[in-house]
């Protein structure tokens, strides 16, 4: 599991049958590797998440498992304890909507 920060938004107008509903966004691990994840929580630029990759990220779904590496399987609220405070900034993003709610968004294509 891999902590990120959404930093963007991924817009594909054709995809695979088989990939679920759920919005593409581009996360930021706190390593600074950027890679492309699945979200079907709902949350958005400048919210930190839980990440999970591999096989575990596709094995969420149904058989037969998607074509799915990364997939955004938490939003995250607070984080206690110490910390490398360059990771997160705590500052409330004024321009992002709450979203901790596990209701799935609408597909973005």
């Amino acid at each position: 599991m891999l902590k990120a920060t959404v930093v963007g938004n991924v817009w594909a107008t054709r995809r695979i049958d088989g990939l679920p509903s759920g919005a593409l966004l581009e996360v930021e691990v706190d390593s600074g590797t950027r890679l492309v994840a699945l979200d079907v929580l709902g949350t958005g630029i400048g919210e930190h998440v839980l990440v999970a990759t591999g096989s575990v990220a596709a094995s969420y779904f149904p058989t037969p498992h998607p074509p799915i590496d990364a997939l955004v399987i938490g939003a995250i609220d607070d984080i206690s304890g110490p910390r490398d405070t360059t990771a997160l900034d705590d500052s409330p993003a004024t321009d992002v909507p709450y979203a901790s709610s596990a209701t799935p968004m609408k597909e973005q294509i």
